[in-house]
Order: C-alpha cells, then sequence, then structure tokens
C-alpha cells in the first residue's frame, strides 16, 4: 500500500503531466490557422480594382497582393441559395442537389462549419446565412445574422434588425424605399453608422477584438451588400462622381431581351443606358462601402496578433447582370451573373512556390473553398468533395487542376432561361435545355460575351470539343438529360436531383 507522501507525489506529477498535456493541447490549437472567410452578396467577378481600376478597392487589392486572386472565379448555381449549398458542402450542383433557387437543406454529410468546429476550431457566422430554418447553425457555435429583411422562418427577426430597433426605435431601416430585388439605385437615407454594412464590419471587428478563446477561429463574414437596394451613403457615393462606368454589354444574339415590361424589379428590359450607369456607379459605391469595412476588420486581426497565422479569403455568393445584355440580377450563364472575385492570403509559415500578388489563371469555384480550409486546418479531405484545395496551387511547383468548371441553373423568370455551361476561363459553352439553344464564347478576346460563335466556320472543332464536354458531364445524369449518347432537351424543370437531401 502506497503511503500517503507517495500518493501526493504521484498527484503532483500528474498534475505536472495534466498541465503539460494542456500546453500542448493549446500549442496543438494555436498551430492550426484561424480561417477568416469574408463574403459579399451579388458581386461581380470584374468589380475589384485588380480587374476594374475605376472602383475603388484598396483593401481587397492589399489582401491580393499579400497572397494571390483569381480571375476565372466562379459560382456554379448563381443564385443566393443554391451558390450558398456549394460553399457549404464543397460539393457540385447535382451532388449537393439544388439545381436552382430554393431552400437549403436542413443538414448535408459535409458541412464547413461543423467540420471545422469538428476539427477544434471556434465558427462563428455574421450576416447573411440564406439558410433554413434562418437559425439553423450547420455546425456554427454561433450565428448574427442579417437577412436583408427577409423573415422566412416563423417570428424571425435578424440580429440586425433587433440592434435597430433598439439603438434607432423611431426609425425605420428601410427608409431608402427600395426593394432587395429592384435595380433602381439611392443614397442611404439614414446615418452611415446604422447601415447593414456598416453594422457587419462592426460586429465583425467586436468579434475579433473580444475573442479568448484557446481554439483557432473560424468565422464567416457575409455583407448582405452590394446586393439591392443599391443603397451606398453618400460620401461614398460622391467617390463616383467623376469616375468612367462601365457601360452595358450587348451584341446581336440579345435583341429579343430589350423589350420587356419595364417593372422596377424585371429581370430583363432596356431600361436606358442612364438607368444602368446610375445604378452601377451606386453598385461600386457600395463595394467601396464594404471594402472600408474589409480593412478594418484586416487591421483588427493585426492589431490582435491573429493576421500571421490566418487564411484569409474573399468571394460572393454570384455576381449582377447590372444590364449587360438587358439581363438584371443574376441566375444567367454569363459573365456578370457567373464570375465572382476569388482572392486568397494564406498563413506566414506556409510555404508556398508562388509569389505574392499573383494573378492566377486556374479555374476555381466556391465549392473549392471546403477542401481549402480543411487542407489549411490539416483536416482529411473526404474523397466524396467534388471541390479541390486552392492551396495546391500555391504549394506545389507543377500542381494537377481541373481543365474546366461545370455551371448550371434550373428555370428562373422565363422558360428559357434553363441552361448548363462549361468554361475554362477561355472559352464558355452554354446549352439550354428548353430549346436546345446553344452559346459558344471566346472570353480571352470577348469577356462581354457580345459575340455568340456558334455559327462562326472558324470556331467548329472548338464547338466539338465543348459539345463533346458537356455531353461527359450530363452522362452521370442518365435519362432525361443523356439518351442513346445524346445530350436532350427537357420538357420539364428539373429544380433538385436525387442527392438533395429529404
Amino acid at each position: 500500500m502506497r503511503s500517503c507522501k507517495s500518493k501526493r507525489m504521484l498527484w503532483g506529477l500528474s498534475l505536472l503531466a495534466l498541465s503539460a498535456l494542456g500546453g500542448f493541447a493549446k500549442s496543438y490549437a494555436q498551430s492550426k490557422p484561424h480561417i477568416i472567410l469574408i463574403m459579399t452578396d451579388q458581386q461581380r467577378g470584374d468589380c475589384i480594382g485588380k480587374v476594374n481600376a475605376n472602383i475603388k478597392t484598396p483593401n481587397l487589392d492589399n489582401l491580393a497582393d499579400n497572397g494571390v486572386w483569381f480571375r476565372n472565379g466562379y459560382s456554379s448555381t448563381p443564385s443566393c441559395t443554391p451558390a450558398r449549398a456549394g460553399l457549404l458542402t464543397g460539393m457540385s450542383p447535382w451532388h449537393h442537389g439544388m439545381l436552382g433557387y430554393s431552400r437549403v437543406a436542413e443538414k448535408y454529410t459535409y458541412e464547413m462549419p461543423r467540420m471545422l468546429r469538428e476539427a477544434g476550431y471556434y465558427t462563428v457566422g455574421l450576416g447573411k446565412m440564406h439558410w433554413h430554418p434562418q437559425r439553423n447553425l450547420h455546425g456554427f457555435h454561433k450565428t448574427i445574422l442579417d437577412e436583408s429583411g427577409r423573415v422566412e422562418s416563423d417570428d424571425f427577426i435578424s440580429d440586425y434588425r433587433q440592434w435597430f430597433k433598439e439603438v434607432a426605435p423611431q426609425l425605420d431601416p428601410d427608409a431608402t424605399g427600395i426593394g432587395w430585388n429592384e435595380h433602381r439605385a439611392s443614397t442611404y437615407a439614414l446615418a452611415e453608422e446604422l447601415h447593414p454594412t456598416y453594422w457587419t464590419g462592426q460586429t465583425a471587428v467586436d468579434i475579433i477584438k473580444d475573442y479568448d478563446k484557446e481554439e483557432p477561429l473560424y468565422l464567416k463574414v457575409s455583407f448582405a451588400r452590394p446586393h439591392s437596394p443599391y443603397d451606398p451613403p453618400k460620401r461614398y457615393l460622391d467617390m463616383y462622381e467623376d469616375v468612367p462606368v462601365q457601360k452595358p454589354y450587348s451584341g446581336a444574339w440579345d435583341s429579343s431581351f430589350a423589350d420587356n415590361a419595364k417593372t422596377k424589379d424585371a429581370a430583363f428590359g432596356d431600361f436606358g443606358e442612364e438607368h444602368a450607369i446610375k445604378s452601377r456607379r451606386h453598385y461600386y459605391a457600395s463595394i467601396t462601402f464594404i471594402d472600408d469595412q474589409i480593412g478594418r476588420i484586416i487591421q483588427t486581426l493585426k492589431d490582435k496578433g491573429m493576421y500571421d497565422n490566418a487564411l484569409i479569403v474573399f468571394t460572393s455568393d454570384h455576381g449582377d447582370m447590372l444590364g449587360d445584355h438587358y439581363h438584371w440580377r443574376k441566375t444567367y450563364a454569363y459573365e456578370g451573373s457567373t464570375n465572382v472575385p476569388f482572392i486568397m492570403k494564406w498563413p506566414k509559415a506556409m510555404k508556398v512556390k508562388v509569389k505574392k500578388g499573383k494573378k492566377m489563371n486556374q479555374v476555381v469555384e466556391l465549392r473549392d473553398f471546403l477542401p481549402t480550409f480543411l487542407d489549411a486546418a490539416d483536416i482529411e479531405i473526404p474523397e466524396a468533395l467534388d471541390g479541390k484545395s486552392m492551396l495546391t496551387l500555391v504549394k506545389e511547383k507543377r500542381p494537377q487542376w481541373r481543365s474546366y468548371i461545370d455551371l448550371e441553373h434550373a428555370t428562373t423568370y422565363q422558360a428559357h432561361n434553363y441552361w448548363c455551361a462549361l468554361t475554362d476561363g477561355t472559352m464558355k459553352y452554354v446549352w439550354f435545355f428548353s430549346t436546345g439553344e446553344e452559346q459558344l464564347f471566346d472570353l480571352t478576346n470577348d469577356r462581354g460575351e457580345t459575340k455568340n460563335l456558334v455559327n462562326d466556320p472558324s470556331h467548329q472543332a472548338s464547338l466539338e470539343v465543348w459539345r463533346k464536354r458537356m455531353l461527359d458531364h450530363l452522362s452521370e445524369r442518365g435519362a432525361p438529360y443523356v439518351i442513346d449518347g445524346k445530350v436532350q432537351k427537357l420538357n420539364k424543370n428539373i429544380l433538385h436531383s436525387p442527392n438533395y437531401p429529404n
């Protein structure tokens, strides 16, 4: 039988061991990088300073200069909820099951916040999630929400709206008077500090300032703008008073979309160049307002000592046509709708093979963020994920990457708008399911997609390559998409694949 002295010695050793183990656990947790996902809603890929020098995004440009930026970043199903399902799951549209706009399922096999939480991260989602039910966590420890006034769950009120009621009970958060699917524009009617963009930025700053946990932080900051309403504060609009604004693209193939009803939220129509330019000017100013908030977030990470050990990425869920080809909003196959910003800054200690600030031409998509985060956190990437880790593109000398990416959207706005597309960032092929119409665009020389090259004799060999790729892509689905080795027109809209969770 051991003496009391022996027991005390063993207990002391146990305490030392536990203390050492605790120190090891803390060190292990801190060895994993913080992961900061910053995203906007409905921001075109050509609306950052790296692509268009007339758009003022100094903080995003600086983030790109300290990492890399991808010119060919895409959103495979370019509307809010299916795009966010792809981001959440790391899956293609067919595999996560949302082929168009519907509700994000309540639970998936693979979910970004849940997988990071299970790997030891403290997970916070801030801003717009656009999930259903609206308080669904998908593995986040907590969410702090701004849903642009949408109420899609019983008795739901967002955290932003609740805050607004407390600080400005006599005011209307919608005082500017423009709905979230309109393309009119106006200056924000209230104080800048009441705007949801400012609230999101300030809340992110507060979360980082107050963060004192041993676990690495996964923070998703999801701004609800520049999605309409296009309502920047006046001082941001003033920055664009004399700045040239890109006119909407147009070509011979799009004239049928010009003559449509001129309602304030019309999906198609020629509203005149002045209307489009005004909307774009306000849209650009909204982006600069967000960029300032991103600058505050990054500075707070630096002040807190978290920046160097952080993987920071920036993207958007989809783009905004802004009148290109007489199209408004999203859900279309064209660059304004599908092409989105992609920026990645890796942790300082990570060994890479590329120079900072490099423009990357590989085609990347929202599904690539989950495997990228898992890779950064040294978590095994499930083989079932369709996405790929973008870190391989900066860590490996000769990385293997996909040749092209798939895009699609089920019917929205009009029956004709039901399509599947493929692109490698230099060419784009579009197949319309309801009509059998085809489009082929040379994105290298015609990023505005003004010339449909399907009937151009000099592009017939390329057209056949893309037709074969489309057949290969859709063959997994079988009938009714492919029958007897041929891609088929569809006589009904298919919104969910068999993989959509019940």
